[in-house]
């Protein structure tokens, strides 16, 4: 088995002589006690209702959910089963034909992505390369580039402006770059997406909506983004993280909602659940 960390040959050994614990040892270049860090879960009021939400344009069936201040909820499922369907209902990229959406007590639509904006949602769509990133773009233009109205004096945006903002998600986020101004494509899949969080959490959201946000990183830059997740539910927000990776899952979230056949087949408390459980309803619906 052969280590590399941040472009470099770390070792060579014999997988007999290598376990989980020493690979990511060596992968991260520090001990990590858990893959995935403890945090206190506190759940608070009712952020969010879905109350029977559908969409013929996607397909996706009728769907009731709740999410809470301070809580990551899972959304499990087998491909095709309608997770990003779920996300995309409910952040206005896809119409909805039927249902209510409300926040904080209050009804409200989200027609476009720019209401939802507006209304305080953010959503990291599960193609980094191809829809979260600016590839000739650099680290300062991907940062601020959804919230670049918060930066202008009259018609000129403020360099100086987005330079604290970017520099700002930079330290927050741990991001490591060379400078403001690299092109993110030359980044770490890791920090592309700590990055792409920086620039949705610059819109300030209510609820955040991740969809597959560790896949194609690895596990030192997951166990950060776990990290940055369970600060942000600490700061009372509600996060919403699709995953095909169930014991992510059951390490960070705090309940879990199982898709099948594009429509919402159960839910499981995360501190109990099973991926034997979300495997039976994953299949409950599906054809």
């Amino acid at each position: 088995v052969t280590v590399m960390r941040d472009g470099r040959h770390i070792t060579t050994e014999p997988a007999s002589d290598m376990t989980t614990d020493k690979i990511i040892r060596l992968m991260v270049g520090r001990e990590l006690d858990k893959i995935y860090p403890k945090r206190e879960r506190k759940m608070g009021e009712v952020l969010l209702q879905a109350q029977e939400i559908f969409s013929e344009e996607s397909g996706l069936g009728q769907s009731t959910l709740k999410l809470h201040a301070g809580e990551i909820l899972g959304i499990a499922g087998l491909e095709g089963s309608g997770r990003t369907e779920l996300l995309e209902a409910i952040y206005g990229l896809s119409r909805l034909s039927g249902g209510k959406l409300i926040l904080k007590g209050k009804e409200i639509r989200n027609r476009t992505p720019i209401e939802a904006i507006k209304n305080g949602f953010a959503l990291l769509t599960e193609e980094r390369r191809a829809t979260g990133i600016f590839g000739v773009l650099d680290i300062t233009e991907n940062t601020t580039i959804s919230s670049i109205g918060r930066y202008t004096v009259g018609p000129i945006v403020s360099s100086k402006r987005t330079g604290e903002a970017t520099e700002e998600c930079i330290r927050k986020l741990r991001v490591k770059t060379p400078s403001q101004r690299t092109k993110i494509r030359s980044l770490s899949g890791g920090n592309q997406q700590k990055v792409i969080i920086g620039r949705w959490l610059l819109t300030e959201p209510t609820v955040l909506m991740l969809d597959e946000p560790t896949r194609g990183i690895d596990i030192g830059a997951k166990y950060e983004i776990y990290s940055i997740l369970a600060s942000l539910a600490a700061e009372g927000r509600g996060i919403i993280v699709v995953s095909s990776e169930m014991p992510e899952l059951l390490g960070i979230c705090d309940r879990i909602i199982v898709m099948s056949g594009r429509r919402i087949a159960g839910e499981l408390a995360a501190e109990s659940a099973t991926q034997e459980e979300i495997m039976t309803l994953a299949t409950k619906f599906a054809t």
